[in-house]
């Protein structure tokens, strides 16, 4: 078995390369940060690639950078792949020349060549391989060129033909910039009567000092438009119209002689429960499918740099963007991407303030409460709630800064590759991975839950009784005047926030439960439009799922999962008192 090891800067295509190579259906992001730890693939029978983290450099300042030392030193590799930007050389070849220090062979692969073409760049292949000592192959990723090349080189062995050890010895970053620009001196030629590419253009546009945030906004509400007005909520909504009108109805009948226990099971807590959740499956990967565009375009990274102003003043650098967007997806996954930031502090910050996005989880509630209570407006609605997310995680993030965070800011560094238009079947694939864990929920948490919720409402110690007297009636009577002040005290939402904890969709599942009709007919006898609106707010901040506080005790200890709990509880307390009483007195 071959061991190669893959390396290289963030965002230069290293992930799409490790996915051509190995077949594998591993997450592709459009910025850095995406490969935390190291994964593996085989290439063939014969050759296994280990994906390593992106980095910059192998000075063991970052987590990233110790995991690829390590592995270097003690993981037996016969190669490095070391993939590079053709397009800008002068910066990846900085890591090259440390790796050619750990004396294994080295493939050098010089990734969007096309690219740097079109920028006027031409590179003398041959010659550069006998400066650096490597074998030189130019591919694109992206495209799948040069990949069947990789697999001949690999397997033929042919590269260490190329390979030399080092006979240079540097003192100091100069030096080896110094040396790096000696060479492309005399191994790369410009063209001079190149014009902007099309990246430069738009980038003229988008990241225009007056135009970048308007553009941002407006590109955001497309993407709540395309979800809930166009596409997501029609396709909801014809599932819910399936359930709902012929589902149950004949689910009802084939059951008519069935016990009335077990038949109670089976519809008012399975399938309304699961159901209720399931049919808004197409929203949630309807916005994905939005999200992953803006990622494989390449317009992510831009956002992250745009919003690098604005993070300044919360104490943290526009890559900290990175985990709070990945939040939008799911709150765990967003925190371990805070790992890639390079302070303890940035670190921390950044995983206080990824619950305040509003995870796919928190999606159906919102389109369910949206279409009753919002008719005509769900987009608007749904958009506010992201952007109030968003706003009180600026605000909070003011507040720790100058409190419990009063620390150097650090550098921001953030690729900004060229777009590029997605892939239809990575767009596809990428979507699937994200929406797949919803399902997955549904068939374990959502399903277990809504169980436990139809047997606590149908039992009290004295068996079997009316909902009004069981176990789960008792529960939400004891919680429900906590709820008064912010207009929705009835037990059974008490009760449904609760069982929230386990998962923000089951929510809806309880809700259906409990209530037992259609949750459309069902709520608006349990709710006003105002109150609504504040059952949102609160469902938006109050403490995140179980998942979310066990993720935030490993990465960070017991203290600050404590913490994480008890200030989003309040703060979404707070936050909702206000908007409900604001709203009493402004329609008073």
């Amino acid at each position: 078995m071959i061991i190669t090891a893959l390396l290289g800067n963030p965002n230069v295509g290293k992930t799409s390369l490790f996915n051509a190579l190995t077949g594998s259906n591993q997450y592709v992001g459009n910025w850095a940060g995406v490969t935390v730890e190291k994964k593996e693939g085989l290439l063939g029978e014969s050759i296994k690639i280990v994906d390593l983290p992106g980095i910059y450099a192998m000075d063991t300042y970052s987590n990233e950078e110790k995991v690829s030392k390590e592995f270097l030193i003690n993981g037996n590799v016969d190669v490095i792949l070391n993939i590079v930007d053709a397009s800008n050389l002068q910066r990846n070849l900085y890591l090259t020349l440390q790796l050619k220090e750990f004396d294994k062979p080295i493939i050098l692969l010089l990734n969007m060549v096309d690219i740097a073409e079109e920028k006027g760049i031409n590179i003398n292949y041959n010659l550069l391989s006998q400066k650096l000592g490597v074998c030189i192959l130019p591919i694109s990723a992206s495209k799948g060129i040069g990949i069947d090349k990789i697999e001949e080189k690999l397997l033929d062995g042919e590269y260490s033909n190329d390979f030399s050890t080092p006979n240079y010895k540097f003192n100091n970053e100069e030096e080896t910039y110094s040396f790096i620009e000696t060479i492309l001196k005399e191994c790369v030629t410009y063209t001079s009567d190149v014009k902007d590419t099309l990246s430069d253009k738009i980038d003229n546009i988008v990241l225009n000092k007056f135009l970048a945030y308007p553009i941002f906004l407006v590109i955001l509400f497309l993407i709540f438009e395309f979800t809930f007005s166009w596409v997501g909520t029609p396709m909801a909504d014809y599932l819910s119209n399936i359930l709902n009108n012929k589902t149950i109805p004949y689910l009802e009948n084939y059951l008519v002689n069935a016990s009335p226990w077990f038949k109670s099971l089976l519809i008012e807590g399975i399938i309304k429960g699961v159901g209720s959740v399931l049919v808004f499956l197409p929203v949630i990967l309807t916005l994905f499918l939005g999200i992953s565009f803006l990622e494989d375009s390449g317009y992510m990274s831009r956002a992250a740099f745009i919003m690098d102003k604005i993070m300044r003043k919360m104490g943290l650098s526009g890559k900290a963007f990175i985990p709070l967007v990945v939040g939008f997806g799911c709150s765990v996954p967003g925190i371990m991407t805070a790992r890639t930031l390079e302070s303890e502090k940035d670190r921390k910050l950044t995983a206080l303030l990824v619950p305040l996005m509003s995870c796919n989880a928190r999606l159906p509630v919102y389109a369910l409460f949206a279409s009753v209570f919002f008719p005509g407006n769900q987009t608007i609605v749904v958009f506010s709630l992201y952007l109030l997310g968003i706003l009180l995680a600026f605000v909070i993030g003011l507040i720790f800064k100058n409190t419990l965070f009063k620390k150097d800011e650090e550098p921001f560094i953030i690729e900004l590759s060229e777009y590029k238009m997605p892939e239809f079947k990575n767009l596809l694939l990428h979507t699937w991975d994200k929406g797949k864990g919803f399902l997955k929920k549904a068939g374990t948490i959502i399903f277990s839950i809504s169980v436990i919720v139809w047997f606590l409402s149908n039992f009290n110690f004295s068996g079997l009784t009316d909902i009004n007297s069981s176990i789960l009636a008792s529960i939400g009577k004891f919680m429900s005047p906590i709820f008064k002040p912010l207009g929705f005290s009835s037990w059974q939402n008490s009760v449904s926030l609760l069982t929230g904890l386990m998962a923000k969709e089951v929510i809806l599942s309880s809700m259906g439960v409990i209530y037992g009709g259609t949750l459309t007919q069902v709520l608006p006898e349990h709710f006003t439009t105002l109150s609504s609106y504040s059952f949102l707010v609160f469902v938006l901040l109050y403490t995140p799922c179980v998942s979310v506080i066990a993720t935030m005790k490993k990465e960070y200890g017991r203290k600050m999962a404590i913490f994480s709990v008890a200030y989003q509880l309040c703060l979404a307390w707070f936050v909702s008192f206000t908007v409900y009483n604001i709203g009493i007195l402004i329609l008073n």
